[in-house]
Parts: C-alpha cells; sequence; structure tokens
C-alpha cells in the first residue's frame, strides 16, 4: 500500500497494465455485475437531468424499470446505485451496430449534447473507492470477465493504468494530486525492479530508502503515513 495526500492506494495500481479493449470487450462493464454503477447524492440531480434529456434514446425496459423502480436506488448498505434492467445492463446502455454496449451520457457528451460525461465510479473503472476511518482507500478491482481483454491490450502496447486512467484521476482528486500519484508509482516499480535484481535487499518495495540520506524515506511520497493510518485505514475480513 501507499498513500498520496489523503488517499490509501492498493500497490497493485502502480505495477497493473490496464487499457480499455472495447471491441473486444463488448462494454462488458456497462453490463455484467451483481448491481448497477455506484453514484453519490451529488451526482443524483444530474443523473435525472441526463434521464430526462436522453429517455427517448434508451430501450423500452429501462425506461419501464426507472418508471417502476426508479433511476437511483440504494443498495442494502444504504449506497446508493444505477438501476438495471434483467439482463443486468444499466439503464444508460445503448448498443451500436456490432453489438458493443456503451453509455447513452457518455455519447452525449462526446457529441457536445450533454455537459457532464458520467458518474465517476465509471469513468474510474477497475479503481473503486471506499472511505474507511476518514481515508479514501482506493484498489484496483480486477474481474477477468471484465478486465482480461484491457490487460492483455496493456501489456502488448506496454500502458499502464495509473497512466490510463489520467483524465478521471484528474477529475477526481486534481492535477497536484495526480503528479504525485504518477511520481509514487513510478518510485514503486522502480524499487520493485531494484529488488528483483537483488533480493536480499532489506529494503521494503512499498518503504523505499533514500540511499543519500542515511534510510529516510523522501519527501512527499505519503509512504511515511502508512505506519500511522494503515491500522485503522485497512479494511476488515
Amino acid at each position: 500500500m501507499f498513500m498520496v495526500q489523503h488517499t490509501l492506494l492498493s500497490e497493485d495500481i502502480a505495477h497493473a497494465r490496464f487499457a480499455c479493449d472495447i471491441s473486444r470487450c463488448k462494454g462488458a462493464c456497462c453490463v455484467v455485475g451483481d448491481a448497477g454503477a455506484p453514484v453519490s447524492k451529488k451526482e443524483v440531480a444530474v443523473l435525472n437531468k441526463a434521464y430526462s434529456q436522453l429517455k427517448d434514446g434508451l430501450s423500452a425496459e429501462a425506461r419501464d424499470m426507472v418508471s417502476a423502480k426508479g433511476l437511483v436506488q440504494e443498495s442494502g448498505d444504504q449506497k446508493l446505485e444505477l438501476s438495471c434492467v434483467s439482463t443486468g445492463e444499466c439503464v444508460f446502455v445503448q448498443y451500436t451496430d456490432k453489438g458493443v454496449a456503451t453509455c447513452a451520457i457518455q455519447n452525449a457528451f462526446y457529441k457536445g449534447e450533454f455537459d457532464w460525461e458520467k458518474p465517476i465510479s465509471c469513468h474510474l473503472y477497475p479503481l473503486r473507492i471506499k472511505k474507511l476511518s476518514g481515508i479514501e482507500w482506493i484498489n484496483y478491482e480486477y474481474i477477468p470477465t471484465l478486465c482480461s481483454a484491457a490487460c492483455d491490450r496493456a501489456e502488448k502496447e506496454g500502458i499502464y493504468l495509473a497512466d490510463f486512467l489520467k483524465k478521471p484521476l484528474i477529475r477526481r482528486y486534481g492535477e497536484a494530486w495526480y503528479e504525485e500519484f504518477v511520481a509514487a508509482c513510478e518510485h514503486i516499480r522502480a524499487m520493485k525492479a531494484e529488488y528483483s535484481k537483488n533480493p536480499r535487499n532489506e529494503s521494503s518495495i512499498g518503504g523505499p530508502r533514500n540511499e543519500s540520506s542515511s534510510g529516510e524515506l523522501p519527501e512527499k511520497t505519503g509512504l511515511e503515513d502508512i505506519n500511522k493510518g494503515i491500522n485503522y485505514a485497512a479494511p476488515k475480513n
């Protein structure tokens, strides 16, 4: 794990390679799952606005579902999620002529017909955010049926998850945070490479030592805060 400002991130985020390949996955993240996309209370108003504007372009079943259950539903843990139709698709799904599931909101955004791209949880996928003891915990949610195509493409093209999600991460946390995040990811990857060459090195991959300062952690990695936060920030099994 490592920290960037007020967020705690799983270390696999630094190493993961990921780049959506929608021609292969067919937009599975909009279709497959046990529940709809998580949304925040702040997003409900703009989602209602999007539905009012775009509903004529959605499926009849989607419109029936919204009429019967509402656009946003409360899950068992009192969190909010978008409604889905009986076959699993989000109510905002629109299919292309090649059978690819796309987001009606994002389609309208790209056409300049709507001024908001999509829920932040969708934009950040496959990252998931939880709040624990006042700290945001970010995990990489790897689901083979959703992510394997993206991982294959990223391995071939050398694309890191941290780079692929630049736009949504800046949208969520800002440019200064993102710059620190990328620097931390690069540092962690470099330390792992160094450790693999010299596995007897006692330095921790997640807590690299500054060779010029008798073992002090470098500034602004956020790593020095882990020992303070990990005991109460880590999720309980």
